[in-house]
């Protein structure tokens, strides 16, 4: 089945965190028609309010005759909790249409909805994304897609509306596969980075011509260059908060156990986010792990 231009499409939206509001902001800006659905209803006013679009009391609601409806909450009990039941999304969903859950979320749950949805006759795409606020506010995610390629094709012209790479990684479950990786080359950057930084702090070096030094050459990274000054300046009251990075990395710790695949660099980074939690930094960029390199420096 072809899908309709996206000028032309009805679209919802499930969930208007600091990712999903923008996102559903530049669905409309496409010039989509714009339904949305937040847990905290006074969210999605605000963002009606601010829109031309119109805020809804359940998932269903927002998703009734919708042709694309996207997803981005906390994690699976969230997705399942908006997509389910009487009041769910896929009790709204008419046959050709589709999902797509941009949740950070499990593969097993991916291939439960790509099931759930084939038996309505709905596409389902896994889609997480990597970019951050900043990313979803400038429409320049990049979003790892998992499903069909009929599926991928029917989602595709949407999901470009806030994106600036889409990818069709394979089956349904490839999308969040892929989140993985990325979520482990994250943990090694932020790693990385901490254990340098911590280090040359108690070098006594002058850090900020270290990070000029360093940050052009083949050691050079996003976090580096991103994140290495206010790491530094011990400043974290930003970015992609501890307890996130800990949920996604306890997702990749699941599925390795279960592909019987050796992450110890995961487990080593979860170590810290787990005692950076025990210490409070919960709300704290995941950067804030240099602190336990500081206190152990320090001991």
């Amino acid at each position: 089945m072809t899908s309709p231009p996206a000028a032309n499409k009805t679209a919802a939206f499930i969930g208007l965190g600091n990712m999903g509001f923008p996102m559903a902001g530049h669905l409309e800006t496409a010039g989509h028609s714009v339904r949305v659905f937040n847990r905290t209803a006074a969210t999605s006013e605000r963002w009606a309010s601010t829109h031309v679009g119109s805020a809804h009391a359940t998932p269903g609601q927002a998703a009734a005759g919708a042709d694309f409806v996207a997803i981005c909450v906390g994690g699976d009990d969230d997705v399942r909790a908006v997509v389910y039941g009487d009041d769910g999304v896929l009790s709204a969903l008419s046959p050709g249409s589709v999902l797509v859950d941009h949740t950070t979320a499990s593969a097993e749950l991916a291939r439960e909805l790509a099931a759930a949805c084939a038996q309505k006759q709905v596409g389902f795409v896994d889609a997480p994304v990597s970019g951050g606020q900043a990313g979803a506010e400038n429409g320049a995610l990049s979003v790892m897609c998992g499903g069909t390629p009929t599926d991928f094709d029917r989602a595709r012209s949407s999901i470009d509306s806030y994106a600036s790479a889409v990818t069709h990684i394979g089956p349904a479950g490839s999308g969040q596969l892929t989140k993985m990786c990325n979520q482990i080359l994250c943990a090694g950057a932020i790693q990385g980075a901490a254990e340098a930084i911590a280090f040359g702090q108690q070098a006594g070096l002058d850090m900020e011509l270290v990070l000029q030094a360093v940050t052009k050459g083949a050691a050079g990274s996003w976090y580096l260059s991103n994140r290495g000054q206010t790491m530094v300046n011990d400043e974290f009251d930003f970015g992609f908060a501890v307890d996130w990075m800990a949920k996604d990395l306890g997702l990749v710790q699941g599925e390795a156990a279960a592909l019987g695949a050796a992450t110890p660099l995961t487990s080593m980074v979860a170590d810290h986010l787990a005692a950076s939690q025990q210490a409070g930094d919960n709300r704290c960029d995941a950067t804030v792990i240099v602190r336990r390199y500081r206190e152990a420096n320090d001991s």
